[in-house]
């Protein structure tokens, strides 16, 4: 019975302890949030009232160091934000010069420790003049580019080009940011297993376009997917810029001509559509053999190639 009796009291003393303590502790904490201190605090310049096409540029810079005397309670903040945030007129608080706008920190003293309030006093602060370049809104058209990467069944294969329903988009921010751009891509179209025609919406790429406005934000891109196959033809080959006064005699006379294409129009195709070349400029002295190459073909030839890779010639 005096064990347990032993137990209670000694369990009681240590929570009145434990509550002791802490209260200890808190008063400690009060006593010293209580206290004056001098702290170096980051001040960010918020300019407000500015005209539509001005673009402030870089305003994370825009950032003023002030040493206050306070109390720890008004300091607590800081632990969770690195900086206060001063509103400043660009109007009646700044200067405007071509190159920029001139914030005199030394003349706007005043209107700074009016922000700060009695919370803070302000002891020192720098730079003396904050110094806030900008620039006018401008706007310009540039080609959209169509990022892709296409992967298509056996047998199937794009008819034409991918196709888009805007071929130019505005773009809108500070003249010295559009002068970089000349064009803008599309996030990537990625597909595999194509056998059916294509139909996607593609927003912009825009990490790289900070400030940039883009309209429109999406650009929608159709293709239009066919069966392929391949044939082949013998085309005749015309020799072209053979010197004056010299004659030659080469073979092969005519040449393999492979190519890749739509089913439909597979049985359009005549040996007069496509035209095959040498061109004597070409030889190089002690060279003897001329290297065909295909100069004209039909529109809708996906693609073509020649199985001979040369033409022997002699001079006669």
């Amino acid at each position: 019975m005096k064990s347990v009796i032993s137990n209670f009291l000694r369990k009681k003393n240590a929570k009145r302890f434990s509550l002791f303590f802490a209260l200890a502790f808190v008063f400690l904490i009060f006593s010293k949030l209580s206290n004056d201190y001098n702290q170096t605090i980051k001040l960010k310049v918020d300019i407000n009232n500015l005209d539509e096409e001005i673009i402030i540029e870089n305003d994370s810079l825009n950032i003023l160091e002030a040493v206050v005397e306070a109390k720890g309670f008004a300091l607590v903040p800081f632990l969770f934000n690195d900086y206060k945030t001063i509103k400043v007129d660009a109007d009646k608080d700044m200067t405007v010069r071509a190159e920029g706008y001139i914030f005199d920190v030394t003349k706007q003293r005043y209107m700074i420790e009016n922000q700060l309030r009695n919370s803070y006093k302000l002891l020192s602060i720098k730079p003396d003049t904050l110094n806030v370049k900008y620039s006018k809104m401008a706007f310009k058209y540039v080609d959209v580019i169509v990022s892709s990467n296409l992967q298509f069944s056996l047998g199937y294969d794009l008819l034409g080009d991918l196709v888009k329903d805007i071929d130019s988009v505005k773009l809108i921010g500070a003249q010295s940011k559009l002068d970089t751009i000349t064009s803008i891509e599309t996030n990537l179209l990625d597909l595999a297993d194509i056998s059916a025609d294509i139909e996607q919406e593609l927003r912009f790429k825009t990490s790289y376009l900070k400030d940039i406005q883009i309209v429109p934000e999406k650009t929608i891109v159709t293709g239009k997917v066919a069966r392929f196959t391949e044939g082949s033809m013998d085309v005749p080959v015309i020799i072209k810029n053979t010197p004056v006064g010299t004659n030659i005699n080469y073979f092969p006379k005519a040449v393999t001509v492979s190519f890749y294409v739509d089913l439909n129009s597979y049985n359009k195709i005549k040996q007069s559509d496509f035209n095959v070349e040498c061109d004597f400029n070409a030889v190089i002295e002690g060279q003897q053999y001329l290297t065909p190459k295909i100069t004209e073909k039909p529109e809708f030839v996906k693609r073509a190639t020649i199985k001979q890779k040369r033409v022997d010639f002699i001079k006669i």
